[in-house]
């Protein structure tokens, strides 16, 4: 068995852990950093007929792919290293074509895809996953997705208290070029007053609902792993956990889902065609458990490393299984 992991180098322990986890399950695992090709890594892709050979090799390891039995889609930083000080034009082209060239070989691997790439794509598609949930009578927040100020307040007027956040993964930069990061926040009376600049860019907008505890849940195949954390606990984390999350991540504790719920969230993931999933779910007061979104390639490790959910092993398990 030979797990091919598609990564960088900058990614976390989970890494090492399901490889350590492959290894015990008696397979191999390679370690294909992406942010390395096309200026260290090295991928020879050849064809005839009756023969191919496809040849990939990173930091002096080399890995036929013929031998590959699945594929563990992690991220992807494909060109980083491509120097910066290039014409521009000319890096974005071969940023383009290295893509085009890592991608063609994810899809020619015949092995099993933890997942593949178009279900991941169709999957990350926010507004997509409330409707499917809701379909599915999984609980969702009342939200809203537009560039209309009209409609943003006759929604704030509907839900009394409302937050707003992104459909998709950003941040910005300062002066001083430090990251900032979009999180959740709260809709504030201030921030009424700029809903103009809506024509500039449409937001959602999401009724805000009380927290008893905020959860992720980890689905790997048919195991569900939840844990969960008191994130009302901290002033700067009630909008959005990961405000203060260093200072949560030993707070997070294991936590059985319904059985109910995980039903439905395993329907879910077979709509998308999904065997990993990162679930975020509101537990309320009254003890409602309200999804919020699936991530499909989301973070699991700092639950495997303080709650003690066996993820990595439940991966390797079925990368090496299939």
């Amino acid at each position: 068995m030979t797990v091919l992991i598609i990564t960088h180098s900058n990614d976390n322990e989970s890494i090492s852990r399901v490889m350590q986890a492959v290894k015990n399950q008696g397979g191999k695992a390679f370690r294909f950093n992406t942010d390395r090709f096309p200026t260290e890594a090295t991928l020879d892709i050849y064809y005839q007929k009756g023969y191919e050979r496809l040849i990939l090799v990173d930091d002096t390891e080399q890995l036929d792919l013929s031998d590959v039995t699945s594929v563990w889609y992690r991220r992807l930083a494909i060109g980083a290293r491509i120097p910066t000080t290039m014409d521009v034009q000319l890096r974005q082209a071969s940023i383009k074509e290295s893509r085009a060239t890592i991608q063609g070989m994810i899809a020619s691997i015949k092995g099993f895809h933890l997942d593949p790439l178009e279900n991941i794509r169709k999957a990350e598609n926010k507004q997509l996953q409330l409707q499917v949930a809701r379909e599915l009578g999984i609980d969702t927040p009342r939200t809203l997705t537009t560039n209309n100020p009209k409609a943003v307040r006759e929604f704030i007027q509907e839900c009394k208290q409302v937050v707003t956040k992104m459909l998709s993964a950003f941040a910005v930069y300062d002066e001083q070029g430090q990251e900032k990061v979009v999180f959740t926040n709260t809709v504030t009376s201030e921030d009424l007053k700029d809903l103009e600049s809506l024509q500039y860019c449409p937001m959602t907008f999401q009724e805000k609902i009380p927290k008893a505890l905020e959860l992720r849940t980890i689905i790997v195949g048919k195991h569900i792993f939840t844990a969960a954390v008191d994130s009302q606990a901290l002033e700067m984390a009630r909008d959005d956990w990961r405000k203060k999350g260093i200072a949560l991540l030993k707070a997070w504790q294991s936590y059985q889902l319904p059985q109910e719920v995980e039903n439905k969230l395993l329907r879910l993931m077979a709509y998308f065609g999904l065997n990993y999933g990162a679930i975020d779910i509101i537990l309320t007061p009254d003890g409602h458990h309200v999804f919020l979104e699936v991530n499909p390639v989301g973070e699991f490790f700092w639950l495997e490393k303080y709650s003690g959910l066996p993820i990595s092993d439940a991966i390797a398990k079925i990368l090496c299984s299939r």
